[in-house]
């Protein structure tokens, strides 16, 4: 596990290389939430949006994922925490007046780009109460 990137993974340098693209500017693995240990791989701070590129394995992608050949029992247990980690990371977000994004890894960068651009856009011209 220790050769397993936790960021700057193929998929997302992608969404991130076409966001910029796009002219939209975040902060990269950053920690939406000071008190909360929890980092989001792309941060839009004046439109509070957290986006989040899941890896289909390690996140439990309802399509892609693969049971583990080896150890199954360890990984299964892995992914579920990682999924309950998630939920509990889109509800702290949530009531905190962010927004999540969460986008899997098999999805078109360009899409999830055209994704993020549009909430960033609704998001920074809307006033919302904190």
């Amino acid at each position: 596990m220790q050769s397993n990137k936790g960021r700057d993974t193929k998929p997302e340098l992608a969404v991130r290389r076409a966001v910029h693209a796009l002219g939209l500017r975040y902060r990269v693995s950053a920690r939406p939430l000071p008190n909360v240990r929890r980092t989001a791989d792309m941060v839009f701070t004046k439109a509070k949006l957290a986006v989040f590129v899941d890896g289909c394995f390690w996140h439990g992608c309802p399509q892609h994922h693969t049971e583990a050949a080896t150890n199954a029992d360890y990984w299964a247990e892995k992914v579920e925490r990682n999924r309950e980690r998630d939920a509990e990371t889109n509800r702290l977000l949530t009531e905190s007046g962010w927004l999540p994004l969460r986008i899997w890894e098999h999805e078109d960068p360009a899409k999830a780009a055209q994704q993020v651009a549009e909430l960033v856009r609704s998001r920074a011209s809307t006033p919302r109460r904190t």
